[in-house]
Parts: structure tokens; sequence; C-alpha cells
């Protein structure tokens, strides 16, 4: 291991025993042994070559807003790429794996770009966006993406257009070959900036109103099921507010998760369980969670 520590902090800023609850926003989760902030995609190259050259397990994060550490931490190397370029061209703005999605949607709404709106209140990266597709109130990120720059898992730097990236539903190519974003590329129109800002306005709005900002979650919980909705499901089990200590089910919005101020993840997962358990039981519906869940047990 300190071979290695060496070796990354020659290249980058590294951490050593950071706690990930820093680094998610459920604001839950142990240390990880190494966490690697890598600034270009040559550093970023580097830091996964190094871990598997010392078969030392690692894994991607952006934002962590989709993201549950549990409670024992990461044995291995937590790679945060730290790739911030955002650049604007006509009507394209081009943006680097680690740019908040409402930091390009500033961006747009500063140039009376239209389109990108609706991702002005998700709180996550350009990198960890794209590559699940993420999307809010009718809008999708695969609707703008004119092309996405990856990293394959044979570390081969490629670019691919958007027919080519695969977007589905929360989901995409990328995800399905554990490549990795490096940039993207939205193209939008020309429109009103006070109509854009006034838009923007009003989607956080509903959002704050609907969902349940005041405290710390990683987003909806479970997948959609296909021909429900995960939180009506939820809710007419009798579910809201349902808690394992600090973990609920949110009162606000019963597919959110919220930690209530000091919930661990074995906590959220107990609750999960049980949530997954009643609305099967009660309809028969299978619930997948959406929450990416990685970690010591």
């Amino acid at each position: 291991m300190n071979d290695i520590i060496s070796k990354l902090t020659e290249k980058m800023p590294v951490k050593l025993n950071e706690p990930l609850s820093r680094h998610t926003t459920f604001k839950i989760g142990g240390a990880a042994d190494i966490f690697a902030m890598p600034r270009t995609a040559e550093e970023l190259i580097f830091a996964i070559r190094l871990c598997r050259e010392f078969n030392i397990d690692h894994y991607i994060i952006g934002n962590g807003s989709n993201l549950l550490v549990r409670d024992k931490g990461f044995r291995g190397c937590i790679i945060r790429p730290d790739l911030k370029d955002l650049s604007l061209d006509g009507g394209r703005i081009t943006a680097g794996a680690g740019v908040m999605l409402s930091a390009a949607a500033r961006l747009a709404a500063d140039n009376s770009l239209t389109g990108m709106e609706f991702a002005s209140g998700i709180p996550g990266t350009v990198g960890g966006g794209v590559c699940m597709n993420a999307g809010a109130y009718g809008g999708e990120l695969k609707d703008i993406t004119e092309y996405v720059k990856i990293l394959d898992k044979d570390l081969n730097i490629k670019t691919l257009s958007c027919e080519q990236a695969a977007f589905g539903y929360r989901t995409s190519g990328i995800m399905k070959e554990k490549a990795i974003v490096l940039e993207a590329a939205f193209v939008l129109e020309k429109g009103d900036k006070d109509e854009i800002v006034g838009k923007m306005n009003t989607l956080n709005s509903q959002r704050r109103e609907k969902q349940p900002l005041e405290y710390p979650s990683a987003g909806s919980t479970f997948k959609r099921p296909e021909g429900y909705f995960a939180g009506k499901l939820i809710d007419d089990c009798g579910l809201r507010g349902f808690a394992v200590n600090d973990a609920q089910v949110s009162e606000k919005h019963c597919g959110f998760v919220v930690n209530k101020g000091n919930a661990t993840a074995k906590d959220v997962l107990e609750l999960m369980e049980k949530v997954e358990q009643k609305v099967f039981d009660e309809f028969g519906v299978k619930l997948e969670p959406e929450v990416r869940i990685i970690g010591e047990e």
C-alpha cells in the first residue's frame, strides 16, 4: 500500500483514510484507505493502472449523489476525477466529468441557451449524470448530448456519439460497459434569457416543495418499476415516515430515504430491505435500488 501511495502522491492530490461521508450527499460512509483526485485523463489512467498493477480495489465516484457507502468504508482506492474544464462555443457546451451539472446549466442560462433547465437542480457531476442518463421534469441528458468522451475498460480514450452511448432510462451503454466519462458536449438552442432563468427558478422551487432537500439523501432510493411509481407503492403500504433509527422514508416524498442526522449505512440498508419486503408482500412488485452501494460489510 505504501508503494502505491508514494507513486500516486507524485502525480496528483491524495488523501489517506478519508471519510466518504464527506463525499456523498447522504453524508454517510466509512473511510477509504486512499482517496485520489486525478486532474487530467492522463492522471486518471495512471491511477487506474497503478491500482491494477498492485491488485488494489478501486472505484470511481463523482459528487456521490447516488451513492451509499457502508460503515466500514472502502478497502482500496476511491478515485474522484477532478476534470473541470467548462467551455462554450456557440450553442455547444463542453464540460469535463468533474463539472457540476448545475454549473453547466448556469453557463447555458447566462448565455441565453435553452434545453438544460431541467438539469439545474440535479446534484451530480457531468460524468455521473451522463453515465446514468440523469433527468428530471421530463428532460434527460440524452436529449441534449452531442458526444461523450470516455475511457474504456482497456484504458483507451474513445469518443461516442449520442447514439453510440446507447442511453436508456437511468442507464447507458457507458454504464453497462463499465467505462468512465471524461467529457461531454451538450448542444442547446438560443432562447430568451429571462424565460430560461424563470423556468429554472420554477423547477427548483417545485423541487424544494416536493423533495426533502432539507435532509441528506441520495435522491430517489429505488428505480421506477415498470408501470408503477416507487414512491406511491411505498406510500400505499403505509410507510410514509417509517424509520430505522435516523434513516427514514421521507414524509415529504416516499421515494426518498433520508438521513435525519446520524443514520448509518446499516440503518439505511435495513430500512430499504423492510420497504422492499413490504411492497412485495402487498403488491407483488420487486423494488430495485437506484442508489449504488459500495464498501466493506
